[in-house]
């Protein structure tokens, strides 16, 4: 169930950004330095935060809140409430505007198709004002509802004004929210992310190339958005894949284009170099725990969702996970219920770090028993001492 599957996510961010750093021992991997005013790292396939450096400080984000107009694009795409050969009319706003755009003019229909690549390989602030009169009838409408996925996203420090990120007052985000947003919109949109990493894109005979150096200065880089206005510096949220493992890097606040591609290269590979995601079986996470009072006695627990971990190359035998329940548990219990939490835990050096955690739930019902099957269930009770919770690894 989706809902579960949020559930599950919101938990894991929750407790986990700091886990790396609060792990002691001198063969860990040291984080670098960056010189840029905060970034964050994030594995996107467990979500685990992996280094971060003032990454909930609120700054202008400048063009990087396209990436939230684009989100909410794709997420009417795949409502069904637009349609990618659909055109759409220029305002004077829009043609206005300034800035980068597509050079657009109240006399063109563009498809919004071309509106999407022109957001994401131009970072047309035309084009962004286009789709958000066209979605929510005025950018402020628009903003409106940035801010409030915003929310579901858990972007907790992150306000819009507008769509395009121009300089405005209340208009803020930060390295985390801005690595969570593309996170999200790797998860959520496979398909529609492989708009960032168009190399150039060409419209109404010009073409234009992407400003995001990563695409051709690293391996396996794939988008995702650069930024840059004189309030900003220059930012850039950038992910890269190889052999199964991706990052999502953002960097705020360097001092060029060449920098932002280079300090966001470092972070990246800091990934790449020491860290590995590992994808456990279902199997291997499954738990059984005991029932009283029900027509079975025992009821099996899986994940909400499957489980990725993040773990430094080279530790990836000290993984365990621990489940964690209140028991004792009554009958009646119903498919899919939520029965407990299982932990990630990384044990090293004798430390124990909580990496991640996930919901367990029921995978079938258990009715009540009978009168008789009650009353053995309270006399075995009887015979145990269950007033602690139980804990199995």
């Amino acid at each position: 169930m989706a809902w579960l599957k949020w559930i599950g996510w919101i938990i894991s961010m929750s407790i986990t950004s700091l886990a790396y750093a609060q792990t002691q021992g001198s063969d860990w991997p040291t984080a670098p330095t960056l010189q840029a005013k905060s970034w964050a790292l994030i594995d996107a396939q467990s979500e685990q935060v992996i280094v971060q450096h003032n990454a909930t400080e609120e700054l202008a984000p400048a063009s990087l809140t396209k990436l939230m107009t684009l989100y909410l694009i794709f997420e009417d795409l795949k409502l069904g409430r637009l349609n990618k050969d659909e055109r759409l009319s220029v305002s004077k706003k829009a043609w206005k505007i300034g800035g980068s755009t597509m050079f657009l003019d109240p006399r063109m229909h563009p498809k919004v198709d071309d509106l999407i690549h022109g957001i994401a390989t131009y970072s047309g602030n035309d084009a962004c004002i286009v789709m958000a009169e066209h979605i929510s009838g005025s950018e402020a409408a628009f903003a409106q509802r940035m801010n409030t996925k915003a929310k579901v996203l858990g972007m907790n420090h992150s306000h819009f004004v507008n769509a395009t990120g121009y300089p405005a007052k209340g208009h803020y985000s930060s390295a985390l929210d801005m690595a969570l947003l593309a996170t999200a919109l790797w998860r959520d949109f496979p398909e529609e992310y492989k708009v960032f990493s168009e190399r150039d894109f060409t419209y109404d005979g010009r073409k234009q190339p992407n400003r995001n150096r990563l695409l051709w200065t690293m391996k396996g880089a794939d988008g995702l958005k650069t930024g840059h206005t004189q309030k900003a510096g220059y930012c850039l949220v950038g992910s890269a894949e190889r052999n199964g493992t991706r990052f999502v890097s953002a960097v705020f606040g360097t001092k060029s284009n060449r920098e932002r591609a280079n300090q966001s290269k470092v972070l990246l590979e800091h990934g790449f170099r020491n860290f590995v995601t590992m994808r456990p079986l279902e199997r291997e996470i499954r738990r059984k725990i005991a029932v009283y009072g029900g027509t079975v006695e025992h009821v099996w627990l899986k994940p909400a969702h499957r489980i990725a971990v993040t773990v430094p190359k080279g530790f990836e035998k000290e993984l365990q996970f621990h489940l964690h329940y209140q028991a004792p548990q009554h009958a009646p219990i119903q498919q899919g219920q939520i029965m407990g939490s299982i932990e990630a835990v990384l044990e090293h050096h004798k430390q124990q770090t909580v990496l991640s955690h996930v919901p367990m739930l029921a995978v079938r019902d258990v009715e009540t028993a009978g009168w008789f099957g009650r009353q053995w269930d309270e006399l075995r009770l009887w015979w145990k001492d269950q007033n602690k919770d139980e804990v199995q690894p």
